[in-house]
Order: C-alpha cells, then structure tokens, then sequence
C-alpha cells in the first residue's frame, strides 16, 4: 500500500534536522523549518486511506518515504506505531525517535533531514518538484 503526496521545494530548504522530516501543506516556509524538505504539498495525513493508516499503525509494519526531485532519490525507512493518528491536515512528520503527534507517519527512522543526500537538497532549495511516496509493508 502507498501514499503519494506531490509538494515543491523552496529557497530556505537547509534540510539541517537530526531527527525530523516534514512535508508541509503551508505554501511558505521560513529558515526556521530546518526540517521542512517540501511545501505546498497536495495532501496530509488527514487525507490518506483508512485501510493505509491501519497498516501504518501495526508495530511490526516498515513505513518506507522515498522522496524524489529533479532526477535525485532517497529512501528513508522506519516503523509504524498503535499511536499513530494520521489527524493533522498541514503536514506529515518522519521521526528518527518513537515520538508521536498528529503529523507523525513513521517512527524509528533511519534518517531525518540533516541525513538526505545534498544534492536532493540542493535541487529542493531550488524550487524543485518533490513527490513523496510512502509505502507501508
């Protein structure tokens, strides 16, 4: 099962955080979202599948973001949680701790933003095009 969610980068993309990422649904971001790695994104949590949620919040599932922009990818993988909620309508939050609020879609994960290659960082902070797929397994 996945989740496709289409944003753009933005010129104060840094990608500086150790231990979150975010997509959000704001059109602006400001260099305070160090975490932020798209904008303007066409979905949220709030949005996604029940039958997918349900999948994500089984502790033994393997969430998987695969983020690509102007010909770069990366995959960050984490876990799914009982807690998660899928409520939030702005945005969708990637955790390397077990951490959970209403933007978290994955917990446990093996990178944050500080960790994605720079090149994909790079192309975002040029206003690059950026699909988010998250897959559940």
């Amino acid at each position: 099962m996945e989740e496709v969610v289409r944003a753009t980068g933005h010129e104060h993309v840094a990608a500086e955080h150790a231990s979150t990422l975010e997509v959000t649904t704001d059109d602006y971001l400001t260099p305070a979202g160090d975490c932020i790695v798209g904008i303007d994104a066409d979905r949220a949590p709030a949005d996604f599948d029940d039958e997918f949620v349900a999948a994500c919040r089984d502790e033994d599932a393997t969430v998987t973001l695969v983020l690509e922009a102007d010909g770069h990818r990366e995959e960050v993988t984490g876990s799914g949680d009982p807690d998660l909620e899928f409520a939030d309508d702005r945005s969708m939050v990637g955790r390397t701790s077990d951490y959970v609020d209403d933007r978290t879609v994955f917990v446990d994960a093996d990178k944050a933003a500080a960790d994605l290659d720079r090149d994909l960082v790079a192309a975002l902070a040029d206003g690059a095009a950026l699909t988010a797929t998250l897959r559940v397994e």
